[in-house]
């Protein structure tokens, strides 16, 4: 049979929320995080807040007719089955928000959103019996931090019975699912579920980062995974590991509370297929030179890269027990991998500490006509030595910091004339590997 491919579906969900001026939560989230999990995400602004990472500095509500027909839009062209909310802050756009929802059949995820992580109030105390009364009994899931939960409920939340007790108690008010996050705890989750009566404990780590946005990010995981059919256990957890990583991957942006990152994992993993393939790319050029061959020292040389902002081996991509010289070629023993070379994983995160575009290293013989070579391409050169290393330590590590101490910066070369043992070594940093092995042909060539 022949005809059109068969296109996967595509999730379509939505975030009934506030606007952040700093792009750090509300829409800007949520939308960040909906792209991460790869669904669709559409959007009904409620209010239009004045934000930045020091706090909330005025908010101005979109008028229930507004929100509306955002929604209404929408929901009459797209197929939309999941929706969150966040900011809902007066009781006339809550009424409206309930009706959108029983109107469109949506299966909803309340974020109960009462004030900013960076500071300020964003939900009216009027406005609290609204979402309680109106939009709790309608949502298949809520997703309150302790103290959200508490303010729901009518307890205090401290401990993790008493975030048992409050989701109990809002349970009873009729919600199908409620998600006691445990960022104000002791970094655990409990999923409570009305009809069985099941607790699940979802157990996290406190990161260091910045958490502006991490309430919000998590409920927009937990609306894109349900949306793809995730169990509410699954769900949970995906949501507690995307947010974990998101705070881990945040970037200081502001004076106050940092935003989280909801695409720095998507977009570390295009940097590490970027490394992957430019380490690749760095070998053919080995491979296809000659002239390099002489440059492989006896026990072998390598070459590497690693992820803007590494923070160890496993950042740090190379060749698998390194490049060796057989029938007068370099040729690669094993495959690029991340994590495959500790000694030149080494070098690269000593040199990016000083300079963080230094990202790539090498190492190749010494001689006095390779470093002669150096300097007339009018390379800087600075050298360590090994009979100084102290015990105990990598000589990656403390040879090139050392190296670029003496040298007062990071220079293309650095060197040691070995030891009892040890054969002399000289080290190529460079921004990337395909330049840095195209560095080390043209010194092989300028050797000829």
């Amino acid at each position: 049979m022949t005809g059109k491919p068969q296109v996967p579906k595509t999730h379509i969900v939505m975030t009934i929320a506030g606007s952040d001026s700093g792009g750090g939560a509300g829409i800007a989230a949520d939308l960040k995080t909906f792209a991460a999990f790869g669904v669709h995400g559409t959007c009904a602004i409620t209010s239009v807040t004045a934000q930045n990472t020091t706090g909330v500095l005025k908010a101005f509500d979109l008028t229930p007719e507004a929100v509306g027909s955002q929604i209404e839009a929408v929901c009459k062209d797209m197929d939309i089955k999941w929706a969150k909310t966040g900011m809902l802050s007066s009781s006339e756009i809550i009424k409206e928000v309930a009706r959108q929802v029983k109107k469109h059949r949506l299966s909803l995820v309340l974020d109960p959103v009462m004030a900013a992580e960076a500071g300020g109030d964003l939900l009216r105390k009027e406005a609290l019996s609204a979402l309680v009364e109106e939009l709790l009994p309608l949502c298949k899931v809520t997703t309150p931090n302790a103290s959200e939960a508490g303010a729901l409920a009518g307890v205090s939340v401290k401990t993790h019975e008493d975030a048992r007790l409050a989701a109990r108690k809002i349970a009873d008010l009729g919600v199908e699912a409620v998600i006691v996050t445990g960022g104000h705890i002791d970094a655990t989750d409990l999923l409570y579920e009305s009809v069985s009566g099941d607790f699940t404990r979802v157990p996290g780590v406190f990161v260091k980062g910045g958490t502006h946005g991490s309430g919000c990010t998590y409920s927009a995981s937990m609306t894109a995974c349900l949306a793809c059919g995730d169990s509410l256990q699954a769900a949970a957890r995906k949501a507690k590991e995307f947010v974990e990583q998101a705070i881990r991957r945040s970037v200081p942006v502001g004076r106050g509370v940092g935003p989280v990152n909801p695409l720095g994992k998507t977009l570390e993993e295009r940097e590490r297929y970027l490394v992957l393939k430019d380490v690749k790319e760095a070998v053919l050029i080995l491979e296809d030179s000659p002239e390099f061959a002489k440059f492989i020292p006896e026990v072998g040389c390598n070459i590497g890269m690693a992820i803007p902002g590494a923070r160890n081996c496993e950042d740090i991509a190379a060749v698998e027990s390194r490049i060796v010289k057989f029938r007068e070629r370099a040729r690669p023993v094993g495959c690029v991998n991340f994590g495959a070379s500790r000694h030149v994983a080494g070098i690269t995160l000593a040199a990016l500490r000083e300079k963080p575009d230094i990202r790539a290293a090498m190492n190749i013989k010494c001689s006095k006509e390779i470093l002669d070579a150096c300097r007339e391409m009018g390379l800087g050169i600075s050298s360590f030595d090994r009979a100084k290393e102290p015990e105990d330590v990598s000589i990656a590590d403390w040879g090139i910091s050392e190296a670029i101490r003496e040298y007062g910066g990071v220079p293309e070369v650095i060197y040691d004339e070995g030891g009892v043992g040890k054969e002399p070594v000289t080290r190529l940093l460079g921004t990337c590997a395909s330049e840095l092995a195209k560095l080390a042909v043209r010194l092989a060539r300028e050797m000829e």
